[in-house]
């Protein structure tokens, strides 16, 4: 039984430790939060599957204040469209996308991370966290047009210290 709990932890950890640490920022309490979601998991189910490990994740994140409610849509500033703003125009290095996903509010850096990094279709989303399909679609939206801006202005500023 023990190889087989090992098993599932070693088939998960990565995913959950990645997660944690994104929704966090903090690799200290990343591992804590992988820790207590794995004590979590197994505590609910002897051999707990990938949608107990995750459910178990966001139980852990939203009891330690992680996904709070964020600020929707429309608060986001309607700007003119700049073409120097498409991401497609944009040579953008990996650390400044994990730098971008760091200033999303939290709900929506969840909604990205398992959309757009882990594969989750919206579907399975709005199961995990209880919440409409259209729901996920409007804060995914919102997510990548943030992440578009957040970028567009650090690329616009980079360009602005190198003149």
């Amino acid at each position: 039984m023990e190889a087989r709990q090992r098993d599932i932890y070693d088939s998960h950890r990565h995913r959950a430790f990645a997660l944690a640490y994104y929704m966090t920022g903090n690799e200290i309490e990343a591992e804590q939060i992988l820790t207590s979601t794995f004590v979590r998991a197994f505590h609910q189910a002897q051999e707990p599957e990938g949608r107990d490990v995750d459910a178990a994740l966001l139980e852990e994140l939203r009891q330690r204040s992680y996904l709070e409610p964020e600020t929707s849509a429309g608060d986001l500033e309607a700007r003119p469209s700049d073409p120097a703003a498409d991401l497609a125009d944009l040579n953008v290095k990996r650390t400044d996308l994990e730098e971008a996903v760091q200033e999303l509010p939290p709900v929506e850096r969840l909604l990205f991370l398992l959309r757009d990094v882990e594969g989750y279709t919206p579907a399975a989303i709005a199961e995990l966290l209880k919440m409409e399909e259209p729901e996920i679609k409007r804060g995914l939206f919102t997510a990548r047009l943030r992440m578009r801006q957040i970028l567009a202005e650090a690329k616009t500023g980079d360009q602005r210290m190198a003149a």
